[in-house]
């Protein structure tokens, strides 16, 4: 089999006979389907019991698909326990947020402190590797599935207050740190700490929090104490195993876990992708950044995407012919180098008896999303290896923070309406609309390699950002940061110095005060000409350096800034006061590329999304989505060939993409001051072996 996107998707044949399997083989090699899920809930057949291992089934599996030519993605099947387990050790039962130790039921469903869990799921993953490290149809391993949840039990408080005194020291350190002398919670004792609940800080749900420090070292605790569930079951099949690639599919934009902290673990990044509902086309563009910046812009996979429906919401929306085939190809422009469906055929029962298939209960090919499925299997092959391994040469930055989320959303004031994904989404939508290609970082990143930087809503700033910030600047790039950024330290202390804190030498201002008005209110803010809309937060903005770019149109406080600019350096610091309207954030965030001369060819098209990758050969291919339900009629801006019909357009042509078409078009070289600073591959091989 020839190297290609990897394309395919969630197999579960234990659901069936296995004269099933072959109606499903012969309609996977119409469809071009290449690569199997296999195993994600299979706990309960390959161990009916704690001393009883049967892997027959996963050995016909696993032979079928090498028969045939293709390759698996094999989960360790941990991610559900089986009935046995939980009734045996019913210490693997969660305990939820209001403290209730619950009884086996649905998924997602145990305790991450567990002993029993973790030898259990760590032989299980041993086991499958010592089996099959070697079999030819082996491609990657897939631990658990879709982490996520938390545990609040008694084993759970015990890790959590070993936890602390690992990542504080002392007591006198912690109590600093959460600022205990506030309502008389000076800790005298380890054994007095009680993870934040339902039952302890916590009222009206997780995100009210009378410490928010409390709350914080949790969420991050769950997060290690879940990691070291996965890493316990990598180690288990590096024991076997060591050489094939392992991952873990995650969620995108997912709020209970800090996926950078994941990271280093993986050997590639992958991630499911069900957008909410009516989200805009930037809203996954931009889970998928996020996801291809998880390992310093290496390719992902994008694991699972539904061919039609999904079946978990109220309400649930087909997708519309030729949606399929444009959201396949975002994840593909944005770094995927394979596109996964769940599911391929459709379970007979139980809650995703109606979530989309390849192959639904009939098992028939004459539907229009097998035909979709198949086209588009089809499109792929001739497709190749033009796209595998490629990267994105972005020169703007946006920075993505769990911490800051967590605590921006967990903050007593000024507003709980500010949402931190609306408002990152918000800056990044511009940037992306712009034509700018944008990679999704950590605060830790490595900014040298980026002009531009945006850093929205960075209610904490941590270790030495502020420095690496002004050095963006210092060499001639901009920096923009919004309000609500550089209030707190990174355990949501204020700081003891003018807002925005660190950030203030860099955006030359001073917030004096803060307004926050219920969502009804609009005030005005004048920015030259343009006039634009803000809400939330109103930000009461002094001059140190900088000068103002917009002002508020209303109450005491108009005429003052809402939007200013600090020179700095050879480069700027701008510095956003308010929660701006979508065409405000666009303004100002076209201001900021175009000193950089990063403005697309092709942003006066606002249902057109564009994206380039470089292949390994240095070939440059520029993503042309139309997500509108219109033609694009656009003016070629330079001579290139269309990689999936081989027409060739030449610069000030006519280039027209249908409603939900795409275009790849394989550009010249670039000149050699084009050429950016290339990173590190650490793309694993997933090559068939």
């Amino acid at each position: 089999m020839s190297d290609r996107i990897r394309y395919g998707g969630d197999y579960n044949p234990e659901q069936w006979p296995e004269r099933v399997w072959d109606d499903d083989h012969r309609l996977f090699t119409e469809a071009g389907i290449d690569t199997l899920t296999v195993g994600v809930f299979s706990w309960s057949l390959t161990q009916p019991a704690e001393d009883t291992y049967d892997l027959t089934v996963l050995d016909r599996v696993l032979k079928r698909a090498a028969e045939e030519g293709r390759q698996v993605c094999l989960a360790t099947g941990t991610a559900a326990l089986p009935p046995w387990l939980a009734k045996k050790y019913p210490e693997v039962n969660r305990t939820d947020f209001e403290g209730r130790r619950h009884r086996y039921g649905q998924r997602h469903n145990f305790c991450p402190g567990s002993p029993v869990y973790r030898r259990l799921s760590t032989a299980l993953a041993g086991r499958l590797a010592e089996r099959y490290a070697d079999h030819p149809a082996l491609l990657a391993w897939h631990i658990n599935n879709e982490y996520g949840g938390a545990c609040y039990c008694d084993r759970c408080a015990d890790a959590f207050r070993a936890w602390l005194r690992e990542r504080h020291g002392t007591l006198d350190a912690l109590n600093d740190a959460w600022w205990t002398t506030f309502w008389s919670h000076r800790y005298t004792d380890w054994d007095q700490i009680e993870p934040p609940s339902a039952l302890t800080e916590h009222w009206r749900g997780p995100d009210h929090t009378a410490f928010q420090g409390l709350t914080l070292d949790y969420r991050r605790f769950m997060t290690d104490a879940l990691l070291g569930c996965f890493t316990a079951e990598k180690e288990a099949i590096r024991a076997h195993d060591p050489h094939t690639p392992v991952t873990t599919n995650f969620m995108g934009m997912y709020r209970p876990l800090d996926y950078h902290r994941w990271a280093p673990h993986l050997d590639f990044a992958s991630w499911d992708n069900y957008p909410p509902l009516g989200a805009p086309p930037t809203w996954p563009a931009l889970a998928h950044d996020l996801m291809r910046g998880l390992k310093d812009g290496a390719p992902f996979w994008l694991m699972e995407q539904t061919p039609s429906t999904t079946a978990c919401r109220d309400v649930n929306p087909l997708r519309r012919p030729g949606e399929l085939r444009l959201a396949t190809f975002q994840a593909i422009a944005h770094g995927a180098d394979a596109a996964l469906y769940f599911q391929l055929r459709a379970s007979r029962g139980a809650c995703e008896k109606y979530h989309g298939a390849v192959i639904g209960h009939a098992g028939r090919a004459d539907t229009r999303v097998f035909r979709e499925v198949a086209g588009l299997g089809h499109e792929l092959a001739a497709l190749g290896d033009a796209t595998l391994g490629a990267r994105t040469p972005a020169r703007t930055a946006l920075l993505f923070d769990w911490d800051s989320w967590w605590a921006l959303e967990t903050s007593d004031g000024p507003s709980r309406l500010v949402r931190y994904q609306d408002t990152v989404h918000a800056y990044y939508r511009a940037a992306r609309e712009a034509g700018a290609d944008v990679d999704v970082v950590p605060q830790t990143a490595d900014l040298t390699p980026y002009d531009v930087v945006l850093a929205p809503v960075l209610h904490l700033v941590k270790g030495d950002l502020a420095a690496r910030l002004e050095a963006v600047a210092e060499r001639g790039g901009t920096v923009l940061a919004t309000f609500l950024s550089g209030r707190a330290d990174e355990h949501d202390r204020a700081f003891l110095t003018d807002v925005p804190g660190p950030l203030a030498p860099l955006m030359g201002v001073r917030v004096d005060e803060w307004d926050a008005r219920p969502p009804e209110f609009v005030q005005s803010v004048r920015l030259g000409e343009f006039r634009a809309e803000a809400r939330l937060v109103f930000e009461i903005v002094l001059e140190r350096g900088a000068e103002p770019v917009g002002t508020y149109g209303t109450d005491f406080y108009a005429g003052t800034p809402a939007v200013t600019r600090n020179a700095f350096g050879r480069g700027e610091g701008w510095y956003v006061a308010t929660d701006l309207d979508q065409p405000g954030v666009d303004h100002v965030v076209r201001r900021v590329l175009a000193r950089h001369d990063l403005i697309g060819p092709y942003a006066g098209h606002p249902a057109l999304e564009t994206a380039t990758r470089t292949a390994p050969d240095g070939t440059r291919l520029l993503f042309l989505l139309n997500h509108g339900r219109e033609p694009a009629r656009l003016t070629a801006h330079a001579t290139a060939t269309d990689l999936l019909t081989g027409r060739r357009t030449g610069a000030g042509e006519p280039l027209t993409l249908d409603p939900l078409g795409v275009v790849i078009l394989s550009l010249p070289y670039p000149r050699p001051q084009q050429m950016r600073r290339p990173r590190s591959s650490g793309t694993p091989d997933l090559r068939k072996k």
